[in-house]
């Protein structure tokens, strides 16, 4: 039976620190654009939210789709609930972190099933690739959005 981590112990593990330390948003930093790949990335990126995204949308889904959908639909959701907040701040109807997300998710499974990995490059060097993966999918998505608009 798998064991279920509480909000601070899942922080603490991905940070190295306890959830509300000094340095959490430092390590937290550091430690996913320092990641040895795209998708080791998300392991480390903003650990509250992927917390409940874990427990809430990706545990319940890969528990009867295959993983890689599982996470597309994840990255989807993440992305809908971004609309969702800004949708709500603009008072207008958003749809960008949606496709944003749903690429980036793309871009994940497939660094996966490619077996991409580059920690043994300088953390520089991993951090310049990460950071590269979110700036492609957010120029794709501006792209794409301004030719639809």
């Amino acid at each position: 039976m798998r064991s279920t981590l509480s909000l601070s112990q899942y922080v603490k593990k991905r940070n190295g620190v306890p959830l509300g330390a000094s340095h959490s948003m430092r390590n937290m930093l550091s430690r996913s654009f320092g990641a040895k790949s795209f998708p080791i990335f998300w392991q480390y990126w903003n650990p509250i939210w992927s917390y409940y995204l874990s427990r809430n949308v990706m545990r319940p889904l890969a528990s009867f789709l295959p993983i890689s959908l599982s996470i597309l639909i994840t990255f989807l959701v993440s992305g809908a609930l971004h609309d969702l907040a800004v949708s709500v701040i603009k008072w207008n109807i958003i749809v960008f972190f949606t496709p944003w997300f749903g690429l980036m998710g793309l871009m994940v499974i497939a660094s996966q099933k490619a077996g991409a990995s580059y920690g043994h490059l300088a953390w520089f060097i991993r951090a310049s690739i990460n950071a590269t993966f979110i700036i492609v999918s957010l120029g794709v998505t501006y792209f794409v959005e301004s030719y639809y608009t």
